[in-house]
């Protein structure tokens, strides 16, 4: 799959970054929301980390009265089985490729590049990286869900079927339910899968104490 370069922000930790992250926002933000993680990352000052924040596209959402907003795919109902517009999933699974592509054109590796989200990014970056051809050094998955999971047996990629995967959760979320997140941590641990499950007493947003899990994570896939 092909697609247009999305406008990104992006920040280097150091010079010559070695490393990627790609960072999608939830609906209706846009890249430089999740831009002002990466102090709070704490990344030392020795490591060079690519950060890209892209911007999604402005499209109509159903289940917001068809208002245009940023959003990686359509969101027609609030059920989980049928919340996800498949077609926009998949263009943006295609401009996340296309974003891989120019990271590894600019000499990162694939084995050294994170897909992470948030939300509806971060139900992209669970359904990328598990499909994408060449093993990847992880996934960021916060505060979402697994899209379409019974086709993931027929999908995924066998290059990722060991790729770790940060997951973490609000038990107070009232926008994606914690049950929904549960229900896709079961599925992807069943489809055997490792999940570093994390959960905090939060609503749909960030704790600093995610922040700092997360920022341990990456240092352990990228630079352990």
């Amino acid at each position: 799959m092909t697609s247009d370069l999305l406008p990104a922000i992006e920040i280097e930790t150091a010079p010559t970054p070695n490393a990627a992250v790609i960072w999608l926002h939830g609906l209706g933000d846009d890249g430089r929301g999740w831009s002002e993680i990466v102090p709070a990352l704490n990344i030392p000052s020795t490591l060079a980390v690519r950060f890209i924040f892209p911007h999604a596209p402005v499209i109509p959402v159903t289940i917001n009265n068809g208002y245009p907003m940023r959003a990686w795919y359509d969101i027609r109902e609030n059920d989980f089985n049928e919340r996800a517009d498949l077609a926009g999933v998949k263009r943006s699974q295609a401009q996340v490729e296309t974003l891989v592509a120019r990271e590894k054109a600019r000499g990162v590796i694939a084995q050294q590049i994170v897909l992470a989200g948030f939300s509806q990014g971060g139900a992209i970056a669970l359904y990328a990286g598990l499909r994408h051809a060449e093993r990847l050094a992880g996934i960021v998955a916060l505060s979402t869900y697994v899209i379409a999971p019974a086709a993931l047996a027929a999908e995924a990629s066998a290059a990722n079927r060991d790729v770790p995967i940060f997951m973490a959760h609000g038990t107070q979320d009232p926008v994606v339910q914690f049950r929904w997140a549960e229900a896709s941590r079961r599925a992807l641990v069943a489809a055997g899968y490792t999940v570093e499950w994390h959960t905090y007493p939060m609503p749909h947003s960030a704790v600093p104490e995610e922040i700092d899990a997360i920022s341990r994570f990456l240092m352990r896939i990228l630079y352990d």
